[in-house]
């Protein structure tokens, strides 16, 4: 289990404020500790992908072709440049990135975006 931390945060004083600044900023309420998410893996474009605090959006997406009657699977590895910052549990939970407008980064993903997650992690309770 790994504690509670926000990227860009220098203390646990400035995670909190910002954990709740930026809920405000997504429209929505700030977990209380032992609740708060570290990662989701979700399913979006045919694509698994992991929002994971502090890390960059990754996925995957394999296709399957049936050749000659043999089913071949290939996988894609997808990445994107945007770095989650927090994700807020919920039906759907919600995940705040550091692309635009908080940055000037742009991103394929909105910000903030929702996602229905297949699994979830929640930070050590602590």
């Amino acid at each position: 289990m790994v504690a509670f931390f926000l990227p860009r945060a220098s203390d646990d004083e400035q995670a909190e404020r910002l954990y709740e600044a930026l809920a405000e900023f997504a429209g929505c309420a700030p977990a209380p500790p032992g609740r708060r998410v570290r990662s989701i893996t979700f399913s979006a474009d045919g694509a698994e992908w992991v929002a994971e605090v502090g890390a960059e959006l990754r996925g995957r997406r394999t296709t399957r072709l049936l050749r000659r009657g043999e089913l071949l699977e290939h996988t894609e590895t997808l990445t994107s440049p945007t770095r989650v910052l927090a994700v807020y549990p919920g039906t759907p939970h919600v995940v705040v990135t550091d692309a635009a407008p908080i940055t000037g980064a742009t991103s394929e993903w909105a910000n903030p975006f929702t996602a229905r997650p297949d699994e979830v992690v929640l930070f050590d309770a602590g």
